[in-house]
């Protein structure tokens, strides 16, 4: 039976990061995939969605620009030429993730079924190898609801939507987190009438309220129906077609104040609830590898699982289901499993984006959670972009950047809510991984007129505090000096 240092089930981000890694210090490395490698960043989530999104905003600046005297005239979209320009995308960044290039950094590549057959060994299609190290990366997958009728309406989800060919006329999104707020706002541009419906109070319900407020507020403008505090109830046939009937939960109203009961009309339902951890049918039993209550793979602070030979990372853990933290789990497990470090993540100091108009960039802990860890004793300081120039000369000032603090004055958790708000939070995330201080953003010169002198202002807030604060015994010191040289 061949044995290798490291097996890695799943093809997406972190198997890939792991499994060259680890081929790069000359381990023997067996990874196992049964569908296509790059996973559903490549196929199915990053790369189109950022994609359609591109050409949802030339739409939508095509469209709006007549106040600052561009008038461009009737805006037409063909979404089958959009989506030709999504599997370009795709098919410019597939050859990195692929089989062949794996192949050649020393990574032996099997397509198949794997599954635990024991504490060390895997099955692929009816062959067995045994490892000294392995590692679950097998992502996660769309979740449909048990509404009834939805199911027989053909649901699209984030996996499935990429298949359009056609604009549908009148779209429902079901679920208002990042996937559909994106793509919602992303079809409403492209000319699609769209209800947004979401069981939280709120749109976006893990970021800052007033964040929540503001793209809701956008998404509105644009003539999307946002309906948050609204439970979706049962899918019918209706006179003219299709019909989700919904109703308030605990007395949610959509944006426009109107009862939230009643029915929509739709053409397509898309579905963008949440996804789950693809853990069915691995074997893990056999493996002696834990799972959470919510299904995910349970791991420690190092990726370890129950079974201190198999470590897990990416969407299959749930901790934070995005591309470039599966990427540093598939780093972190590199250096765990093959150097015998102990190397952790820090989950509360990545950042992420949700790429709406405006953007919506955060890390860290919000207002409420550091008040709920800290208390009363936090410090927030937030810069509006009414007062940007940049903002102010791009006719976009609906935006802020927040900073949060722990009693100690070091940051914490930021938000920023505006265009290209995601290239701004890596610089946050540069400062927190230094134990910074609120004020210490300031003291570096911003280039000016740029979006993230946001930052440099809420930290300048700060500042100002911090001298306020000591003006009282600086004047105490001056007067005992004066005293003193009498």
């Amino acid at each position: 039976m061949a044995r290798y240092d490291l097996v890695v089930i799943g093809g997406g981000t972190a198997g890939l990061v792991a499994a060259v890694g680890a081929a790069g210090q000359s381990a023997r490395v067996l990874l196992a995939e049964r569908d296509r490698t790059g996973g559903d960043c490549l196929w199915r989530g990053c790369v189109p969605s950022k994609a359609l999104l591109t050409v949802a905003e030339h739409a939508h600046i095509a469209r709006s620009s007549d106040h600052l005297g561009v008038h461009a005239g009737e805006v037409r979209v063909d979404l089958a030429e959009a989506m030709a320009h999504v599997k370009q995308a795709i098919a410019t960044i597939e050859p990195h993730d692929s089989p062949e290039r794996l192949r050649r950094e020393g990574v032996e590549v099997v397509h198949g079924t794997a599954r635990f057959v024991g504490p060390d060994r895997i099955e692929v299609d009816g062959r067995q190898v045994r490892f000294r190290r392995a590692m679950i990366a097998t992502g996660a997958s769309p979740v449909i609801p048990p509404i009834p009728g939805l199911a027989d309406a053909r649901p699209l989800t984030s996996d499935s939507v990429w298949g359009l060919t056609e604009l549908p006329r009148r779209l429902v999104v079901l679920g208002a987190g990042p996937i559909g707020a994106e793509l919602g706002q992303a079809f409403a541009r492209l000319g699609a009438e769209v209800t947004l419906v979401e069981m939280a109070d709120r749109i976006l319900p893990r970021e800052e309220p007033e964040a929540s407020a503001v793209v809701a507020a956008r998404l509105s403008d644009e003539g999307i129906d946002v309906r948050a505090g609204t439970k979706a109830v049962a899918v019918e046939e209706g006179a003219r077609g299709k019909v989700l009937r919904v109703e308030p939960t605990d007395g949610g109203v959509p944006s426009d104040g109107e009862p939230a009961a009643g029915t929509v009309g739709f053409d397509e339902i898309l579905v963008a609830v949440g996804r789950a951890p693809v853990t069915a049918g691995l074997g893990l039993d056999a493996a002696g590898v834990g799972l959470t209550p919510g299904g995910a793979v349970e791991v420690d602070d190092r990726l370890r699982t129950s079974n201190p030979r198999i470590f897990a990372g990416g969407d299959a853990t749930m901790l934070l289901p995005f591309t470039h933290v599966a990427a540093t789990h598939g780093a972190t497990v590199v250096q765990n499993a093959s150097f015998g470090l102990r190397a952790t993540v820090d989950h509360e100091r990545i950042p992420w984006v949700t790429f709406t108009d405006p953007e919506v960039a955060r890390i860290g802990l919000s207002t409420d959670e550091a008040r709920a860890r800290y208390g009363d004793a936090i410090t927030v300081r937030t810069s509006r972009h009414t007062g940007l120039d940049r903002a102010i000369t791009s006719g976009r000032i609906e935006g802020f950047a927040r900073l949060v603090g722990d009693p100690k004055g070091r940051i914490v958790g930021a938000t920023i809510v505006g265009p290209r708000a995601g290239e701004g939070i890596g610089e946050v995330a540069a400062w927190m991984a230094g134990g910074a201080k609120l004020d210490r953003i300031t003291r570096t010169t911003h280039a000016y007129p740029t979006w993230n002198a946001d930052l440099a202002d809420a930290s300048l807030e700060e500042l100002r505090a911090g001298l306020a604060r000591l003006r009282p015994v600086i004047r105490a010191v001056v007067l005992a000096r004066r005293l003193l040289l009498r």
